[in-house]
């Protein structure tokens, strides 16, 4: 069996303002740029790997309530930044794969090869449908993702190209200057639905899967792994909220106190699942496991003293999981924990990898 690297940590860049309740009396709400830039530069310096800028136009737990642009501060930040990878998500349906392209290669330059992009298929109808914009079927939608991720692949690696297809009509363009210090950007895909996992499996590099338990995380895991692919195996990621203590029953307290936080803001949950896709996989996953924080959040098991969650994290990597998405809160103080009680507890246990 082939080996994987070992694990590799990111944090989510708090474009929302928060990832956990809005009222939480240690993180103040905050979706500013000075915010972002702070926390993804302290990440960088205490070692951490990755950081994920989610995408929505309008905040979906209210259109009233700030949310960070995400292309623009992908761009900022990379050129701060040294080191950490910058993945920025991006829904298709949102820019021509040509413009995007020619987005991506700018900031791949601008960041020296640490870029990446994230495929996510638009689950919050509002932001879609109140532009102007279509808000089509589900399956539908992986259909317009494929022709134009096929696009932006083929762009990506410098090729002029040609395209035809039920959505795009690309007829020998070719984008300048192509990428200089790498055949080209990572491609991460978001998504747990069946046309996901195609999606991931046939043009994607990492597939990004929500936080759950261990043994569902194993099967979805196989499930793209034995797909049939062309190159080298698709990698795979995990969304998780961790709260660590010294001990479980601290750990427990805490997740105790996020749930009653989490009680003043049952109304924008309300909001947010009311328009929604629900034939997105998310939200049947939320469904079956309820979590603090987005996109699985707690459901993934982080929740434990510091050698349990270090543990669980080297069960999840023996299974396949290289990429950790990490959420936190309060965020700044959470995430410096992390770096000093887990970092090392995860490089003392040696993982065996795949």
């Amino acid at each position: 069996m082939s080996r994987i690297a070992g694990p590799r940590f990111g944090i989510w860049t708090p474009v929302y303002g928060t990832w956990g309740a809005t009222t939480h009396p240690e993180d103040p709400f905050d979706a500013s740029w000075e915010r972002a830039k702070q926390l993804v530069l302290s990440a960088e310096k205490l070692g951490y790997d990755s950081t994920l800028i989610a995408q929505h136009i309008v905040n979906p737990y209210g259109h009233e309530i700030d949310i960070l642009e995400t292309w623009t501060a992908a761009a900022g930040l990379a050129s701060l930044t040294s080191n950490i990878e910058i993945i920025a998500a991006i829904k298709p349906t949102l820019f021509h794969p040509v413009v995007l392209a020619k987005q991506a290669l700018g900031i791949e330059e601008i960041s020296s090869g640490r870029f990446s992009i994230n495929v996510v298929n638009a689950w919050y109808k509002p932001e879609l449908l109140q532009s102007g914009i279509p808000f089509a079927e589900h399956d539908e939608r992986y259909i317009y993702g494929t022709e134009w991720l096929t696009i932006v692949l083929s762009l990506l690696t410098g090729k002029k190209t040609s395209f035809e297809g039920k959505y795009f009509h690309v007829d020998g363009i070719e984008l300048n200057p192509g990428p200089k210090t790498r055949h080209r950007p990572t491609i991460y895909v978001g998504g747990e639905s069946e046309p996901a996992r195609d999606l991931a499996a046939g043009l994607g590099d990492v597939w990004f899967i929500n936080g759950q338990p261990l043994e569902n995380v194993e099967g979805l895991i196989r499930s793209v792994a034995r797909r049939k692919r062309e190159g080298v195996p698709v990698r795979f990621g995990l969304s998780a909220f961790v709260i660590a203590r010294e001990t479980e029953e601290e750990a427990q307290a805490e997740l105790a106190k996020a749930w009653e936080y989490a009680k003043a803001d049952e109304h924008l949950n309300e909001q947010l699942f009311g328009h929604a896709d629900q034939k997105a996989v998310m939200f049947q996953t939320i469904a079956k496991y309820p979590a603090i924080g987005t996109n699985g959040g707690t459901a993934a098991g982080l929740v434990g003293s510091y050698d349990q969650v270090a543990e669980r994290i080297a069960a999840f990597h023996e299974i396949g999981i290289e990429l950790f998405m990490l959420q936190f809160q309060p965020f700044e103080a959470e995430m410096e924990r992390f770096a000093r009680e887990i970092f090392p507890r995860v490089r003392s246990l040696n993982p065996v990898a795949l």
